[in-house]
């Protein structure tokens, strides 16, 4: 241990911050071991960096790209982009096919296990252990994203940004945890996620695929409170910056069910195209964020039967977000940014398999799927299109993190600047090895795969370490070398071990370490849904149970 903070000093002060934003952006240890080694290259690849960025802004009139980002519920990799393995799963994702023929192919994307940690990642370029964010609530919980993390809109609107949130939120229920209240202009968001939205709703309980509610008869029941109802939590709220907000499309005593969410669905995908309407008539570059509810939809009620061979519920949901953004993209043309747009598309973790197969989707390459940290939980599809200044039809095989997504997007808006130096940032810039299509200029080769708040496997180059429990040695301990083992069958702890196992080790000890200089911090709390002006009566009902069980240890 002496050793490993002896190592590290001189990192911690290297990365100490200097005047304001002229400081460096402070990093996990790792970074600091690639640029000791890469420093010359990389200040080559930054200055061709910034003529290449200064040359788009010249042709672009002076202005930096408009964004959009797309975030896809729940799909393993392969599941969109590649027509062959479309075939053999039995359904159809054209328009998603052509985009990514057209854009670079993230092929080592590594998300986060599940869905509120991979957005907190992208959002804020942090591993979401460092906020506290890295459970995922499926309930009135009374926490989140806390306010003063600078997530990634807020570090665009200071390099003068219009910028505009649409779906899927799921980063807390509290106020400050909120899009209008993060650095989005606009905002219409779902508060929580589908387990309440597909899962605890009416219909769900009626056709037995809940995993909460059942349907029985309350004979013995004497807490009300106990299962979560889906009707009575809060869904769709909308708001500007500063301005009210408010729950929109559920009235007071309606129930929710298949059909709302249908509604809901169909609501956010109108407003998108609306939003990018708009937002292409401004002066301003903007930033539109699009995360979809669907493919994610547990109940057959209301279908009109299936759409594909699979068959399955999200395959064929899977297919009516293609067209959707099938839709998005000759929108683009018509209003002709498609050429001064970067274009973000991905999954956000592996398949739900507890609705597997009759999903319509199984781990296919990668074993394992959401919440999980083998592969199929944390490696999913991911493209990027820029055209004229990303190489169209081209395939990077760097390793990159969902965090990366923010740092990023900053430096091609050149708003990287604005990016904080008083924490640390675990997203690194991946711009020149995404311009050039050169894994040589990647800024990453490793990620640590944490489960809530417990690292639980490190990947470094093509070799994966299973973090063995407390105690057990290292040298013995699974490894799997991940070309040859995509599914992380064959552990090939005697040629690894005997080496990588101290190797691994440290790796972990001196992330820890860097903790001591930024430790992590807990998440923000506070009261539901509060500051939503039209609160329905069984919500706040379900709140001030919720304040019941919360206080209760006190009594």
């Amino acid at each position: 241990m002496k050793l490993t903070k002896l190592a590290i000093a001189p990192l911690v002060l290297a990365a100490q911050p200097l005047l304001a934003q002229e400081a460096p952006i402070n990093h996990d240890a790792e970074y600091y071991i690639l640029q000791s080694q890469r420093s010359a290259q990389w200040a080559e690849d930054d200055a061709a960096v910034d003529d290449a960025l200064a040359g788009f802004r010249e042709a672009n009139g002076g202005k930096a790209p408009n964004i959009i980002s797309v975030l896809i519920d729940d799909l393993g990799f392969g599941d969109m982009g590649i027509p062959e393995l479309n075939a053999l799963r039995g359904y159809e994702t054209p328009n998603i096919n052509d985009f990514s023929d057209e854009a670079m192919r993230l092929v080592r994307m590594y998300t986060e296990p599940s869905c509120t940690p991979t957005r907190v990642a992208q959002m804020t370029g942090r591993l979401p252990v460092r906020m506290g964010m890295g459970d995922t609530a499926v309930d009135i919980a009374g926490f989140g994203l806390p306010g003063d993390e600078v997530i990634l809109p807020e570090v665009l609107k200071q390099a003068g940004y219009a910028t505009s949130h649409v779906g899927k939120w799921h980063m807390g229920d509290i106020a400050e945890s909120w899009a209008m209240n993060q650095g989005f202009d606009y905002a219409q968001m779902a508060v929580h996620q589908q387990g309440q939205l597909t899962i605890f709703n009416d219909d769900a309980i009626k056709e037995g695929v809940s995993v909460a509610n059942n349907d029985y008869l309350p004979t013995y029941t004497l807490d009300a409170f106990f299962r979560p109802d889906a009707s009575h939590m809060m869904t769709v709220i909308e708001g500007e910056a500063g301005g009210p907000i408010r729950e929109i499309r559920m009235e007071e005593g309606e129930r929710w069910n298949a059909a709302k969410y249908g509604e809901m669905n169909q609501a956010f995908q109108d407003k998108m195209m609306e939003e990018l309407s708009r937002l292409a008539g401004g002066e301003e570059p903007f930033f539109l964020q699009y995360w979809p509810m669907l493919p994610l939809d547990n109940t057959r009620t209301g279908r009109e039967g299936p759409q594909s061979p699979n068959g399955g519920l999200y395959a064929d949901k899977m297919q009516l977000v293609d067209r959707w953004l099938g839709d998005m993209f000759d929108e683009m043309e018509t209003l002709g940014i498609a050429e001064n747009t970067i274009v973000v598309v991905m999954g956000d973790n592996g398949h739900f398999t507890k609705y597997s197969p009759q999903s319509g989707y199984t781990p296919m390459i990668f074993r394992g799927g959401k919440a999980d940290t083998t592969e199929g939980g944390v490696r999913t599809d991911a493209f990027i299109r820029w055209p004229g200044m990303i190489e169209a039809d081209s395939m990077l095989n760097s390793i990159i993190h969902v965090s990366d997504i923010y740092t990023t997007l900053a430096r091609f808006a050149g708003a990287d600047e604005y990016i904080p130096r008083d924490r640390l940032v675990d997203g690194v810039d991946q711009t020149a090895s995404i311009l050039f299509d050169d894994e040589q200029k990647g800024r990453r080769d490793h990620v640590i795969i944490y489960s809530d708040d417990k690292p639980k496997a490190i990947v470094k180059d093509q070799l994966k370490l299973k973090l063995p429990p407390p105690g057990e040695n290292p040298i013995v301990a699974k490894f799997y070398n991940l070309y040859h083992d995509t599914r992380e069958e064959y552990s090939v702890s005697t040629e690894v071990g005997a080496w990588g196992g101290q190797e691994f080790v440290r790796i972990l000890a001196r992330h820890k370490a860097r903790k001591e200089n930024f430790p992590d911090a807990p998440p923000a709390f506070g009261m539901p849904y509060e500051g939503v002006e039209n609160i329905r009566p069984e919500t706040q009902e379900a709140v001030d149970a919720f304040i019941i069980r919360k206080e209760s240890p006190n009594q």
